[in-house]
C-alpha cells in the first residue's frame, strides 16, 4: 500500500533541531517551538508526558526513526490523523522514515507539497472542533509499525536421535505438534496511558483548554513509497498531552510558581540601630 515518505533532505535538517520528549525503542517524538526552534520542555505526571502550550505559537510534531530498517509512523493531533484528516485509527495513513531518519510535522497534510500550519489555540478555533470532533483535543500521539520482511528459508534440521520407546517418541512428536500447530493470537494494543480520572473530566471541563489550529499553507515535501506493515497491530505507541500552564498548575501537573515578594523601601523604624555583633 502507498504511505507518505518524507525527502531524506528534509529529515536531515530536522534532525538537529530536537532532542526527544517520548523515547520508544523504534522512535523519538519531540514537540518544537517553531518560533525559537527549540523543543518544548516536557514534564512527567502519574506515567503521563505533558507540554505547555500558548495560543498563537506555532508548533510542529518531530519524529525521529532509531532503528536500522524503515518504521512507519501513523500520527495524529487531536484525535485526528494528520495525513488524511479522518478521526484517528492507527491502521490509517502515516509517515514512513527510513534507517535513522527524522522529519518534522509542521501541520495538517494538504498535499505531497503543502500542509496548513500546527498552532496552539482556543478550543472553539481547533481544527477538532471546526470538524465537530472537539472530544479529544489537547492529545499528540504517533503509533509505529515496523515493515514486514519475507520469512527465511529454514534452516535444514539435524537428524533427530532415536527414542528408546515407540511410546516416548509417539509423546514427544505429539507435544512438538501441539507446540507448532497451536496458532498465534495476537495480542491488542497495550494501553500506554490511563484514563482520565472523573475528577480531572469535570476540572477540564471548566477550563479553557487549548487545541491545535488549521494555519496558514506552507512548503513541505513529501513522495509516495510502498509499505506492508510487519503487524496488525502498532509495535508501540508514543503519546504527549498538552494544555495551557496555567491549566497544567491548576491540574497538578506543573508546581505553582514561588511568590516572589519585592522589597519594601520603607519597611518600619524612626532611626538607625547598631548592627549586631
Amino acid at each position: 500500500m502507498k504511505r507518505l515518505v518524507a525527502p531524506l533532505a528534509a529529515c536531515v535538517l530536522a534532525a538537529a533541531a530536537a532532542a526527544p520528549a517520548a523515547a520508544g525503542q523504534l522512535l523519538d517524538v519531540a514537540v518544537i517551538n517553531r518560533t525559537t526552534g527549540q523543543r518544548v520542555p516536557v514534564h512527567t505526571h502519574q506515567g503521563r508526558l505533558y507540554v505547555a502550550g500558548t495560543p498563537g505559537e506555532r508548533y510542529a510534531v518531530h519524529i525521529a526513526n532509531r532503528t536500522g530498517a524503515r518504521v512507519l509512523a501513523a500520527v495524529s493531533v487531536d484525535g485526528i490523523n494528520v495525513v488524511t484528516g479522518q478521526t484517528a485509527s492507527a491502521d490509517q495513513d502515516g509517515y514512513v522514515l527510513g534507517p535513522h531518519q527524522s522529519f518534522e510535522i509542521a501541520g495538517w497534510r494538504k498535499s505531497t507539497s503543502e500542509v496548513a500550519a500546527f498552532y496552539f489555540t482556543q478550543l472553539p478555533d481547533s481544527y477538532a472542533a471546526r470538524t465537530d470532533r472537539p472530544d479529544h483535543v489537547g492529545v499528540i500521539g504517533v503509533a509505529v509499525f515496523r515493515e514486514w520482511a519475507p520469512p527465511r528459508p529454514a534452516a535444514t534440521p539435524w537428524p533427530r536421535p532415536l527414542a528408546r520407546s515407540d511410546g516416548a517418541a509417539r509423546e514427544s512428536e505429539s507435544r512438538a505438534a501441539d507446540a507448532t500447530e497451536a496458532p498465534a493470537t495476537p495480542s491488542a494494543p497495550a494501553a500506554s496511558e490511563a484514563k482520565p480520572s472523573r475528577d480531572e473530566l469535570r476540572l477540564l471541563r471548566r477550563q479553557e483548554r487549548i487545541g491545535t489550529g488549521h494555519g496558514e499553507r506552507e512548503r513541505s515535501e513529501v513522495v509516495y513509497t510502498d509499505f506492508r506493515r510487519a503487524t496488525q497491530w502498532p509495535s508501540e505507541t508514543l503519546t504527549i498531552y498538552y494544555d495551557t500552564r496555567a491549566n497544567l498548575i491548576a491540574r497538578g501537573i506543573l508546581p505553582r510558581p514561588t511568590p516572589v515578594v519585592a522589597p519594601n523601601p520603607f519597611p518600619g523604624g524612626r532611626f538607625v540601630p547598631d548592627p549586631r555583633s
